[in-house]
């Protein structure tokens, strides 16, 4: 008789756009429970940087993140990649009240710059700029490409990541 390890699950809670409550269980691996997000993103086309805890964690380190971060391109092909890509997970603004009506659409995109949303596959942050950084392009000068679920992704280096952490 082995053991068996189950894999360890976390609990976030989602509410709907219809207002329904659920709670989602994500896998307790960050590299897992943003699978989902990142492949529909590279699907899609969208130019990202991953940013933020994920990055470090794509990096090797051991940090644990909630959410995953990325920096995207601001442009108009973009925004209607990204809003189109993130659509069938219903996102929807963090923090914000539950009855206050928000579409991430290429407009709203075009209209703001950084975004914190929750969707079904977990609490995303948007960024249009990163600050010690700038960009997008910026970014992604500070960026390498790594191999995540079969797909080339631009990752922030750790030297990126310690300096938009000291700006």
């Amino acid at each position: 008789f082995a053991p068996t390890h189950e894999p360890l699950l976390s609990r976030m809670p989602f509410r709907s756009p219809a207002g329904e409550d659920h709670n989602l269980a994500l896998p307790a691996d960050p590299l897992e429970r943003f699978e989902q997000l990142l492949t529909a993103l590279c699907k899609a086309d969208v130019a990202f940087v991953v940013i933020g805890g994920m990055a470090a964690v794509a990096q090797g380190s051991s940090y644990v993140t909630a959410d995953l971060d990325i920096c995207y391109q601001r442009q108009p092909h973009n925004y209607q990649r990204l809003s189109q890509a993130l659509h069938p997970f219903h996102p929807q603004l963090r923090g914000a009240p539950s009855n206050l009506p928000f579409v991430l659409d290429a407009a709203t995109l075009k209209a703001g710059l950084n975004f914190t949303v929750t969707t079904t596959g977990g609490d995303l942050d948007l960024m249009g700029e990163v600050t010690g950084l700038g960009d997008y392009e910026a970014v992604k000068a500070h960026a390498e490409e790594v191999e995540l679920y079969g797909y080339r992704v631009w990752v922030l280096t750790l030297a990126g990541l310690i300096r938009s952490k000291q700006a």
